[in-house]
């Protein structure tokens, strides 16, 4: 009999069809396109008002600069001061005063204007108010430079640098976005999965040695196969639940443009704004990088995000279950959590802040190769370019390791899995290995 496949589908039939393993398929998906659509619906409305913006212009050139736009209308106050306008504001009659004072020269009334408001404004807002100060200021110094400030926009030009490998392969600064956002997507979404279903499987084998029901089931099969039942069917219960997220996310954010014409995006596109505005990038640059996809490698990607999701889950769920038979409950797991929790917080620090920067430098390289790291670091690599040869090593190092671990949490878990009432140390754990 097999005894391996029987544990597989025992753990992977007893997580399904857990009560609390349901609920949470189907409220998740609820929950986070609920959270979504209440902001993008926030967004929406917040966007729809309209801010009144009085303006007292004493220097007496600029006011007429100021349009009113979709979310902005400006008022001129004449012979009103400074202290009356800040009054109305105050009421809440309007959203904000700006003051302009009357200066010696257009240098000083570059910097002498003031924006008073109840609260801190928006970005957009003091964009909009420099960009008109800023225009009228710049064409009046060139006119009394007697410059002509058309013919100088005119001859303003905009430099594109073109990127090119030596083998003739083009790309852009767009591809260069896309492929972070693509790797840093992949590394952070592998990170999420060890974390929470890491838990599932330490959590499932403290229940069984906190019922006894380890002692029956050990006394006919062998702890390794025990172990990688446990690993495997919990892996395959998440990766069903994980599967049914996206399915039930996609399906529930139609429904709700659809029905309720709410754009779950709204916030992130007004978050791309304000990053953009702070930046002072280009917003352009953020809609070639969707096109920038289409030149990706996809096949390589999705096959190497496959093989890394699966050989690191598993190596890091072996730990897991070893720390699990290791402890009566879950309080004692936080002495043995560090040296887990780690390496994977190295991997993330080092895929965005070294990869990032450098994707083909030896920190980047080195770390790729590491199984603890790799499948964070060398996924992130991958949208920039890895030869294959180095994707296969890096996933036959992490496969042989994750065989190699699952030996070595296999003798702490055949010990520890019987221990009860005694909480274990490093010291402890040695002394299991060598058993």
């Amino acid at each position: 009999m097999n005894h391996l496949s029987l544990i597989i589908k025992r753990e992977y039939i007893n997580k399904v069809r857990n009560k609390s393993f349901i609920i949470m398929t189907f409220l998740s998906p609820l929950i986070f396109v609920g959270i979504f659509a209440l902001v993008g619906y926030l967004s929406s409305i917040n966007n729809d008002n309209i801010r009144t913006i009085s303006i007292v212009d004493q220097s007496g050139v600029l006011a007429k600069n100021f349009k009113d736009t979709a979310t902005e209308k400006y008022t001129v106050l004449n012979n009103v001061s400074i202290d009356d306008a800040k009054l109305l504001g105050v009421e809440g009659a309007v959203y904000g005063v700006l003051y302009i004072p009357k200066t010696a020269s257009l240098e000083e009334l570059a910097t002498a204007t003031t924006f008073y408001s109840k609260e801190s404004p928006s970005l957009s807002i003091i964009r909009d108010i420099e960009n008109s100060i800023e225009s009228h200021v710049n064409t009046a110094i060139l006119k009394q430079a007697n410059i002509d400030a058309d013919k100088i926009k005119a001859l303003r030009i905009e430099v594109d640098t073109k990127q090119e490998t030596f083998e003739g392969k083009k790309s852009s600064k767009a591809d260069a976005i896309a492929k972070l956002i693509f790797g840093g997507a992949a590394g952070y979404l592998l990170f999420m999965f060890i974390i929470i279903y890491g838990n599932m499987i330490m959590r499932s084998v403290i229940e069984e040695k906190t019922s006894r029901i380890i002692e029956i089931i050990i006394s006919s099969v062998k702890p390794i196969k025990l172990l990688l039942g446990k690993i495997i069917g919990t892996s395959l219960a998440g990766v069903t639940q994980f599967v049914a997220w996206v399915i039930l996310i996609s399906i529930l954010t139609s429904v709700v443009s659809v029905v309720f014409g709410i754009d779950p995006g709204a916030a992130q596109s007004q978050q791309q704004e304000m990053i953009t505005q702070a930046s002072g990038s280009s917003s352009s640059l953020f809609l070639e990088a969707y096109r920038a996809y289409e030149g990706l490698p996809l096949t390589n990607l999705v096959i190497m995000f496959l093989l890394f999701f699966v050989g690191g889950y598993l190596l890091y769920a072996s730990l897991y279950a070893a720390i699990g038979a290791a402890v009566d409950n879950e309080t004692d797991t936080q002495q043995f959590m560090i040296p887990v929790i780690m390496p994977l917080i190295l991997s993330i620090y080092v895929g965005f802040f070294t990869v990032i920067e450098n994707p083909h430098g030896m920190v980047s390289q080195v770390f790729s190769y590491i199984p603890f790291t790799s499948p964070v670091v060398m996924l992130m690599r991958i949208p920039f370019g890895v030869p294959i040869w180095q994707q296969v090593l890096s996933v036959a190092i992490l496969f042989i390791t994750f065989i190699g671990m699952v030996f070595f949490a296999a003798k702490i878990y055949r010990v520890g899995i019987l221990m009860y009432g005694k909480k274990p140390t490093y010291k402890d754990l040695l002394k299991w290995l060598k058993y």
